[in-house]
């Protein structure tokens, strides 16, 4: 080879810059892969720093094998457990001696190509931070779901965290290389001991630092997600109120190092997170929580946004985090938990009732006034909350599935709305996609019993309804799964709006049941009502999926 060619090869070829520091407690299990998803990065990664905290398992005893046979990794044991993850990222930064580190979870892996992109990034933008695309991986199934897509979707270079709020919206610290020199210099560390959400508070430290940032479009890390594994991780751990708590405490330090550190934008932005992102997600749950949860919770929420001033909610005053946080204000007790879960939806629907104040003013409902919804009535229709019911039901000719759109406030009316178009998308897998036909809206309306004062003078509301076949052949020739219903409504100016179905039920609705199948034989569906109320479907086709899904059901029983 040339010397043109040599030198072509060199600039090609990363040189190792690069430490990975990777915590684990009590995960034999998995920590291996970790290390070793670290090392096969190549000649970037010049050292991986592995630090047990402490464990049991025998987890030290595995790193200290795989260590005498490569020379990059490094172990480190701790003698007492921290009870956290901040204490051990500290440790191994602080032994870190290359020029960039980035961090790894014992359970998550990094893909191939992820050191590298980042470290190009960085080195080409002269940047002290450098982020990609995290993957959250639902296991056993393999599914996968970006996080953050939108932030990471081409490349990028922000000079300062400031012209780019989103970046807050990004609290992860694992999908990100660091200068070292740069949290050094800064003093940027995580919190240390048990503290859940650490770096949530490690990101507002980063950003308040003002550094320059590189983004990328690569897959740099993929969080494995164990929902049935017996130690919960602490993001899935969120059947004890105390994990509500540390979230809002990780949320408000994160908010006052912001504000500390004079960015005051990025602060702001850091509290709209928690109202979008945190609010909603646990409000979807608190169905599934007890009446002790709940009040507890709503106590903790309360105390919580009685910090926000009125610049805060003064911005996007319509957002459904927004209008959440001020139900919570308003009501001193739990109430409309059912209406507040569809609410916090993706995207949200706001069901009925519709109620309005004295002087015609849209508002929560009767018993909160307090709650108006007049911003509302300025919102784009597309992002409007609408509310669409939907229902399966068992007929002559198949199944047959029920929709309807209600009014809100007159908005619906005035764009006009055409059609609704059906799809089912595959849990597991968002390609897999089976469409349905392009349902007309007839419209209607709905007597309601209450008077609450909801309805129109005749004490009817409008709606508009349709319904369709559901080919479930098509959808059980796939294999066993769940299906998920999503729907687009169709105005007569050509706009449209992405919406899920509230799923409803009752008497003549259609339950587990098997369906005979010209093709298949039989096919077991189940519809059900997801945690966010939203209509999704199980199906299993054949006897032996119908088998399966029986042999599943009394092995729950069992457990």
């Amino acid at each position: 080879m040339n010397a043109e060619g040599e030198t072509e090869r060199a600039t090609r070829t990363p040189r190792p810059r690069v430490a990975v520091v990777v915590i684990g407690h009590d995960d034999a299990a998995h920590v291996t892969d970790a290390v070793r998803s670290a090392l096969a990065q190549g000649p970037a990664v010049r050292e991986v720093v592995a630090v047990d905290d402490c464990s049991q398992d025998g987890s030290a005893g595995l790193l200290e094998r795989l260590a005498a046979a490569e020379p990059r990794l490094k172990v480190i044991r701790r003698r007492v457990n921290s009870g956290g993850c901040g204490t051990p990222r500290n440790t191994g930064l602080g032994a870190v001696t290359s020029p960039y580190v980035m961090f790894l979870d014992s359970d998550d892996i990094l893909p191939s190509g992820a050191v590298e992109a980042l470290l190009r990034a960085a080195e080409g933008a002269h940047a002290e931070v450098a982020g990609g695309l995290c993957v959250r991986r639902e296991l056993p199934s393999g599914r996968e779901v970006p996080w953050q897509e939108r932030l990471y979707a081409l490349h990028a270079v922000v000079p300062h965290p400031a012209r780019r709020p989103r970046l807050v919206h990004d609290t992860l610290c694992v999908n990100k290389l660091y200068r070292t020199d740069f949290l050094r210099t800064h003093g940027i560390r995580f919190p240390e001991g048990r503290f859940p959400y650490e770096d949530v508070v490690f990101t507002a430290r980063v950003l308040a630092a003002a550094p320059r940032i590189a983004l990328v479009p690569d897959r740099v890390y993929v969080w494995h997600v164990r929902r049935s594994a017996g130690r919960l991780s602490i993001s899935l751990d969120r059947a004890g109120v105390e994990n509500w708590r540390a979230r809002t405490e990780a949320c408000r330090q994160a908010y006052e190092v912001l504000l500390g550190a004079g960015q005051k934008e990025l602060a702001r932005a850091a509290r709209a997170k928690f109202l979008d992102h945190d609010l909603r997600m646990y409000v979807r749950e608190l169905g599934l929580r007890d009446a002790a949860y709940r009040r507890a919770w709503w106590e903790l929420t309360r105390a919580h946004l009685a910090e926000y001033d009125a610049d805060d909610w003064a911005r996007n005053p319509s957002a459904p985090g927004r209008l959440i946080g001020r139900v919570v204000l308003a009501s001193p007790e739990p109430c409309d938990l059912l209406r507040l879960r569809e609410l916090a939806a993706r995207p949200a629907r706001l069901c009925p009732p519709y109620a309005r104040a004295a002087d015609g003013t849209p508002v929560w409902s009767h018993g909160l006034p307090q709650v108006s919804l007049e911003p509302l009535r300025a919102r784009p229709v597309r992002a409007l909350p609408l509310a669409v019911d939907g229902e399966l039901r068992p007929g002559a000719r198949g199944t047959r599935l029920r929709l309807r759109l209600h009014e809100l406030y007159g908005r619906v009316a005035q764009a006009g709305p055409e059609a609704l178009e059906v799809e089912w998308r595959h849990r597991d897998d968002a390609d897999v996609v089976v469409r349905g036909a392009r349902v007309a809206l007839a419209p209607g309306a709905e007597v309601r019993p209450d008077t609450t004062g909801t309805a129109g003078p005749d004490g009817r509301e409008a709606t508009w309804s349709g319904e369709t076949a559901v080919d479930l052949g098509a959808l059980a020739a796939l294999g066993p799964g769940t299906w998920d219903l999503r729907l687009r409504v169709r105005f007569r100016d050509g706009a449209s709006r992405d919406v899920t179905a509230h799923a409803l039920r009752g008497a003549g609705l259609l339950r587990r049941r098997a369906v005979p199948s010209a093709r298949l034989g039989v096919v077991l569906v189940q519809p059900y009502s997801t945690h966010s109320g939203a209509l999704a479907l199980r199906v299993a086709p054949g006897v032996r999926g119908v088998l399966s899904v029986v042999r599943a059901r009394l092995l729950r029983l069992l457990h």
